[in-house]
């Protein structure tokens, strides 16, 4: 997908914004509602499915899980959501579907700022005795996400960087 692409389609709006990681932004980059359109997210999933290597893919849930399963229907491979918290009700489990122990997995995300909740949904993988090394995510805002990701092992790729649509 290319700049224009990305501007026309909205992800990228302008204004003050509180970001998830608390910073404040100028600009707030809009991957779910983009995917919203079958188009764009069709598009986005292409790109991350060339960048896929392992047979498993996951994400954290609200913004990865149209990610994912995109990918997963273009690629037949199965995925795994990762809740944000533990669940009280229902059958309180924290990943959806299977994490088979030694298994490989592809990370996705929208947007990487700081790292941390690919980190988080790392860790979570690890600790169920999957080996987690790369993600994938549609931007990278280029704001220390790689280099924390770097530091614990995974290796991070982009579909666009900030400053290449800035």
């Amino acid at each position: 997908m290319d700049r224009e692409k990305f501007i026309k389609s909205g992800m990228i709006k302008f204004g003050d914004f509180t970001l998830t990681s608390g910073k404040k932004s100028t600009y707030y980059v809009d991957i779910k509602e983009a995917c919203t359109d079958p188009e764009i997210l069709s598009e986005i999933c292409d790109e991350l499915v060339d960048k896929t290597r392992y047979n498993s893919i996951a994400g954290m849930e609200l913004g990865a899980v149209p990610l994912i399963v995109g990918v997963s229907l273009k690629t037949n491979k199965p995925y795994i959501i990762i809740r944000k918290s533990e669940r009280e009700h229902g059958t309180k489990k924290r990943i959806i579907g299977n994490v088979t122990p030694g298994s490989k997995i592809d990370l996705i995300e929208d947007v990487v700022t700081t790292g941390n909740s690919l980190l988080k949904t790392a860790v979570i993988l690890r600790e169920n005795g999957a080996i987690v090394d790369h993600a994938i995510c549609v931007v990278d805002r280029e704001s220390g996400g790689y280099e924390l990701l770097k530091e614990n092992g995974i290796m991070l790729e982009s579909v666009a960087k900030i400053s290449e649509l800035l």
